[in-house]
């Protein structure tokens, strides 16, 4: 069980499982770590993705993706697009498992939470000011930094003197970390369609109790928004030669 597609499945679950799992543990209400705030949420975010890269990784995808975002970025800076859709399918399919095991870890909190954007909210982003450019414009800003800092991290001029071996997940958690507090407030940073369109199919399918519609008029925010920062932070990357 080591190739592309099982790591980028598996490192994905393991983000969204652990990702969506801090949005509902600050969320619902009787968790213990209920109403614990933004700071919670961006560091269990950042600690979701350092997972998800080491278990992308030892199950056979070097580079983990996690994020069909950084894909198409590295197919534009490369110029090969041989295995977007594969990598696509296998992160999109890892958002949803994840967000089933979510949504089953906090079984008994669904019917005890009584707002249903709250529990949208959990499994997926919306804008905190409804704005469609600017809502785009944001998540493609928050996007291209992720990619443009993720590709300086292991571009040949730092890697000169570091980052040490085995710290790159560790630098890209805490760039994910850093987008969240400082870009995050504005869409909640999807920066990443598979883990937004993966849960909010999950919050659409699964008979969670009182839970309302799931926003499918912002769906396409995170998606356009996201796939375009990455298309123009891939150019960036390509004709700058890092």
């Amino acid at each position: 069980m080591h190739s592309v597609w099982i790591g980028e499945f598996m490192g994905t679950m393991v983000l969204v499982l652990l990702g969506n799992g801090v949005n509902a543990g600050v969320t619902l209400r009787k968790s213990y770590a209920a109403d614990s705030g933004w700071i919670v949420i961006t560091t269990g975010w950042a600690l979701a993705v350092l997972c998800g890269v080491m278990v992308a990784q030892a199950f056979g995808s070097p580079g983990a993706n996690l994020n069909p975002a950084i894909t198409l970025a590295v197919a534009v800076n490369g110029g090969s697009y041989s295995q977007v859709l594969s990598m696509w399918s296998a992160q999109l399919l890892g958002a949803m498992s994840g967000a089933t095991l979510m949504t089953l870890h906090y079984a008994p909190h669904w019917s005890l939470t009584p707002d249903p954007a709250a529990k949208l909210g959990v499994f997926c982003t919306n804008a905190a000011v409804r704005n469609p450019l600017a809502n785009i414009l944001s998540e493609a800003v928050g996007t291209a930094v992720l990619v443009l800092v993720a590709g300086a991290i292991f571009s040949h001029g730092v890697a000169v003197n570091g980052p040490a071996a085995g710290m790159g997940p560790w630098l890209v958690g805490s760039l994910v970390w850093g987008i969240g507090l400082s870009l995050g407030g504005t869409t909640g940073y999807a920066i990443n369609p598979a883990r937004d369109l993966g849960p909010r199919l999950v919050h659409w399918l699964l008979p969670i109790p009182g839970k309302g519609g799931s926003n499918w008029r912002y769906a396409p925010i995170p998606i356009v928004g996201d796939l375009a920062g990455a298309v123009l932070a891939g150019l960036l990357l390509r004709y700058a030669h890092l």
